[in-house]
Parts: C-alpha cells; structure tokens; sequence
C-alpha cells in the first residue's frame, strides 16, 4: 500500500512535468520546479496564457488527486528524487549536478549514529555543495525518523537552478531549512553546525584570491574545491561536530594530496575513510569514498585506529549486517 501511494505522487509529478515542458518550452528541471511549486501552492500559475487553458485544466485534474498531509517528508523526497533521475537523462545534466543516491544518504546517517551515540533534541545539519538538496534532505528525515529530534538544515550552492529545486523540495516536504545561493567559498551566514555532510564536486576552483585565504589551497596554480570545501565546512562546525564527505577514492593520491593530509592530520580528527561498492559507479575514475572527520574537542576522542574498508553491496544482507557489527565494535574500541 505504502509503495502505491509513494508510485501515485511519482506519477501525477512526472505527468505534470512533463505537461509543463511542453508548454512552458524549457528544461526539463524548470518544468520540476514549476510543477511542485504549484503542487505546493494548490494553484497552477499561468502567465500570458500559458500553461493553455487545456493544460491548466489537466495539470489542475491531476494536482487534485494529491493531498500531500497523507504523505511523510521522506515519501515527497523520494518521489521527487525519481522525476529528478529522468530530468537528468532529458537535460543531459553533468555529474557534478547529478542527484546522489539514497543509499549514501543512509550509510551517511548510519555513520552519524555511530559518532553520535546520544543526539541531542536539536540538531543543525549543513550541506556546501547542496545541489537538489536530496542528499541534506534524506539525512535530516532520516535522523528525525531514527532518533525523533528536530533538524534544522542549511544549504549552499551556486547553481540557482539547483537550488530552487532544494527549496521547491523543501517546500513540500515542510523541512526547516535555510538555502543560500553563494559561493559556499566565501563568507557564511551560519556556524556552530553539528553535521556537514557533502557529496563534494570535484575540479578547480577559479578563484585563486579567495582560495589563498585556506590552508588547503595550492602552492601554486588553482586549488581543487572539494580540499576548499572539507576546510570551509570543519570551519562551520562545532567542536567535535562531525564531516562526512564524499570524496573521490584516488583523494589521497593525488597532486595536492600531501597539502590536505597535512592539514587533516593538524585541524581535524581523521577518524575514517570507507569506499563505496563499485557498482555503484559506471566509470572507475568516478568511485568515491565516504571521508569521516571530527572537529577537535575535549569531548570526542580521536580514534586509535582511523576506520577503513569498504561498504558491502547493498543488496547482500547478511555481509551489510556483518558490516554494521564491524564498525560498531570498531567504534566500542576505538572511540567509546
């Protein structure tokens, strides 16, 4: 019953998406936007005659099927996480831009409940690379379903188109959450952040002033963002809040690797570094791994012995469980 529901949401977003591309002549992800944005509001907007009077009557019909108090926030994610995955393919969108899987969402929780063995009634989670936001999105529902606390979310990205499918989303899913559209480099609105967790872009960045201003950047010629990132998000934590960044697998054999090692081994508490599955990824050069930090605390230990491995597939059960254990006795010796 619950998958029908979930399929009937899914379809009635897709079949007004796809109504409003056609009329609207824009992208696909426009037409995303436009849809929940109406979806939300209870009206379809029209200007100059468009969406037709045709239009507006279908795309009304089907809005009308949804009364969006049935469906929990993770539900309204996920189905707007589906459209999103066939406006990748319609728009062609690049990898950086691309919607990060569910399941690196969940290892990523996991990994939270790990560090953080009592979570406290408020939570304040951040994303500064936050994309559609499906990523900080599935965290804080996640974490508020686990633990039942209160999660309050910020997300940073330059991208505007990306970002107002963040706040469409968080729109309808009714989630506490602040967007800013900047360039996450530069100066932030917030701090004192519990988690940041990031599914980092990978390149240069252009701003060679501004990446001077971090320890990260490069001796020489344009520093990679996602180094920047990792130091501009500890910034933002608390001590002993926890990064979870999804780095790629190669991060520490690269040009610049020796520069960041350094700065983990005297700014942070490396505490992990897991790779995901391999399936996961169609190209090898594309693999990524999940990079634990911690901020310096007198409350948090540095752990013994940093966490290393690799994630099982997820479709193997007993080996997933048998992973669990292994971390949590990880963790009992290690950072208890």
């Amino acid at each position: 019953m619950a998958h029908e529901h979930l399929e009937k949401l899914y379809n009635v977003l897709d079949e007004s998406t796809t109504i409003l591309h056609q009329q609207l002549k824009t992208s696909f992800v426009a037409a995303v936007i436009e849809a929940g944005e109406d979806l939300a509001s209870g009206n379809v907007m029209q200007e100059d005659g468009v969406p037709n009077d045709e239009a507006k009557k279908k795309l009304t019909a089907l809005f009308d099927q949804i009364k969006l108090a049935t469906y929990e926030p993770e539900e309204i994610r996920q189905a707007i996480q589906l459209v999103l995955v066939k406006a990748i393919k319609v728009d062609g969108i690049e990898p950086n831009k691309q919607v990060t899987p569910d399941a690196m969402a969940s290892l990523a929780t996991f990994m939270v409940t790990v560090f953080a063995q009592h979570l406290p009634k408020k939570m304040q989670v951040a994303d500064l690379a936050v994309g559609t936001g499906n990523l900080l999105f599935a965290v804080m529902n996640q974490l508020h379903n686990a633990r039942q606390v209160a999660v309050k979310g910020y997300g940073i990205d330059n991208d505007e188109t990306l970002l107002a499918v963040a706040g469409m989303s968080s729109t309808l899913q009714q989630l506490d959450v602040d967007l800013f559209h900047q360039d996450a480099l530069d100066n932030l609105l917030f701090k004192d952040i519990d988690v940041v967790v990031s599914d980092l872009p990978v390149g240069y960045y252009p701003v060679d002033e501004r990446a001077k201003q971090f320890e990260t950047a490069a001796a020489k010629g344009h520093s990679y963002a996602h180094h920047l990132l990792i130091e501009q998000s500890m910034r933002v934590l608390k001590p002993g809040g926890l990064g979870l960044f999804y780095v790629p697998s190669q991060v520490f054999r690269s040009e610049e690797a020796a520069g960041l090692t350094a700065w983990l081994a005297k700014s942070t508490y490396f505490q992990g570094l897991l790779n995901l599955p391999e399936d996961f990824f169609a190209d090898q050069k594309a693999e990524k791994s999940l990079l634990v930090l911690q901020k310096p605390s007198p409350d948090v230990k540095r752990a013994k012995q940093i966490l290393l491995g690799q994630f099982p597939d997820l479709n193997d059960r007993d080996a997933f469980a048998a992973f669990i254990d292994k971390v949590k006795d990880w963790a009992a010796a290690n950072i208890a």
